[in-house]
């Protein structure tokens, strides 16, 4: 199995610096939290569609995101390939994409995971078993990420609304926060992997990532 190239991701992370900070402000805070070597999982919050090119153009080092099949249609599917993404089938237990991703912290690489599953409220309120399985099966510390300011849902960004050239995306040059928060390990300390501990896991991981998001909107005023 050919897993995600790692030199991909690298030049994907060059496009996604470029873009973001060319058309939007990112205020990047505690990026210093992110373990600068070995492998680490980013759990990232996901109310917008720019939430992965975002944190791609942002984070310290380069990542490899499980993406949904769906977006890997036409000429967009070979270039997410070619930088490094994870293609997952939601609707069906993808062992493939399953070992792309153990082997991607296998290799001391960086997994981003929307843990929501798919685009909502980017509030944490529901969580898929998936990351707690990548965390207690490779061991490899969660960092939480919270994006804000990419729903336009403050006052200051509501007003900038009608400055949208595409309708669909935040202002051109509005600023967006990107929060690191502490890394931490999911698991008990007992290496099991059963159901029940994969459960306490999620449950574990929840209070985290919505501590997280809530520290991270008093830190920013979103």
């Amino acid at each position: 199995m050919t897993l995600p190239s790692e030199r991909g991701a690298a030049v994907g992370r060059r496009i996604g610096i470029g873009l973001m900070y060319g058309f939007w402000k990112p205020r990047v805070l505690g990026a210093w939290r992110v373990p600068a070597s070995g492998p680490v999982i980013l759990a990232v919050n996901h109310a917008h569609n720019i939430d992965g090119p975002m944190l791609m153009g942002t984070a310290p080092r380069p990542v490899h995101f499980l993406i949904k099949k769906e977006a890997f249609v036409g000429p967009l599917g070979p270039f997410l390939e070619g930088i490094g993404q994870v293609k997952v089938d939601r609707d069906s237990t993808d062992r493939h994409a399953i070992g792309n991703a153990l082997g991607v912290l296998e290799q001391g690489g960086v997994l981003g995971i929307f843990p929501e599953g798919t685009r909502g409220d980017g509030d944490f309120a529901s969580l898929r078993a998936g990351l707690a399985y990548f965390a207690v099966r490779s061991g490899a510390p969660i960092v939480p990420v919270a994006v804000l300011g990419t729903t336009g849902r403050d006052g200051r960004e509501e007003s900038a609304r009608r400055g949208r050239l595409v309708k669909a995306l935040p202002p051109l040059r509005s600023r967006v926060d990107v929060v690191f928060g502490d890394a931490f390990e999911a698991g008990d300390g007992s290496g099991r992997r059963t159901r029940k501990a994969l459960d306490e896991a999620t449950v574990r991981i929840q209070g985290k990532l919505t501590d997280h998001l809530e520290n991270a909107r008093r830190l920013t005023g979103r």
